[in-house]
């Protein structure tokens, strides 16, 4: 069952002789990089994203260096799908998880976290270059016409929302997201294609991450 899953998928054979240990390695090893991949994208999935995001929320609260998080919509990705059909929607999502994927340092997370939605973890990017990135991510997908057929291609964009993690605070998943989400509905709004970041150089501090780091200090004992 194993072998068929990886097959199915698009996964080689693995090496070696069957029922070795190093075979038997390769399977395990296949199996756990399709539970952690989007199939259609081949991008991290959404359990892989949160498990990244949670891992450097701990890195910048014990190191303190800047972190950047990006989501990204697809505009009018429903227009797609309902004018040249769900084949072409896939085309697309494709086509904008290369872009994202090809615009990013190899030690950066991208994920496909929902239909047309992905996500971007960068850590240490500070300020001065989160802005930069994202534009150029942007300019990317927007440069990229999708070809759907051999003599139709049609040109895609996004919208992109950012937010940093507040350093030196044990932030969590659920508000650095909303953060972001907050900045992509920006985006949005303003008219798509675009790029939002969080107007301060350095985030605010929300009172759930004020509790989370001032909630057990050893201070509190001295009230």
């Amino acid at each position: 069952m194993a072998l068929q899953l990886l097959e199915q998928s698009g996964v080689a054979a693995p090496a070696g002789e069957p029922g070795s240990a190093a075979w038997m390695q390769a399977v395990i090893d296949g199996l756990c990089d399709l539970s952690s991949r989007d199939a259609l994208t081949g991008l991290s999935n959404r359990r892989n994203f949160q498990v990244a995001l949670l891992r450097e929320i701990d890195r910048v609260a014990r190191a303190g260096e800047p972190a950047l998080l990006l989501t990204a919509d697809i505009d009018h990705f429903k227009q797609v799908n309902d004018r040249c059909g769900h084949a072409a929607g896939d085309l697309v999502l494709k086509a904008v998880a290369a872009a994202l994927q090809d615009s990013v340092r190899p030690m950066d997370t991208v994920a496909r976290i929902g239909g047309e939605e992905f996500a971007i973890i960068l850590p240490n990017c500070p300020p001065a270059f989160g802005e930069a990135v994202a534009e150029r991510i942007r300019r990317r997908v927007a440069d990229r016409p999708v070809a759907i057929s051999p003599r139709h291609e049609i040109n895609v964009s996004v919208s992109i929302g950012g937010a940093y993690a507040p350093q030196w605070v044990r932030s969590t998943a659920t508000v650095w997201c909303e953060r972001a989400d907050l900045q992509l509905y920006r985006a949005k709004a303003q008219g798509r294609n675009r790029v939002c970041i969080e107007p301060t150089a350095v985030s605010l501090v929300s009172a759930e991450e004020k509790g989370l780091l001032f909630g057990t200090s050893q201070f509190m004992d001295l009230e």
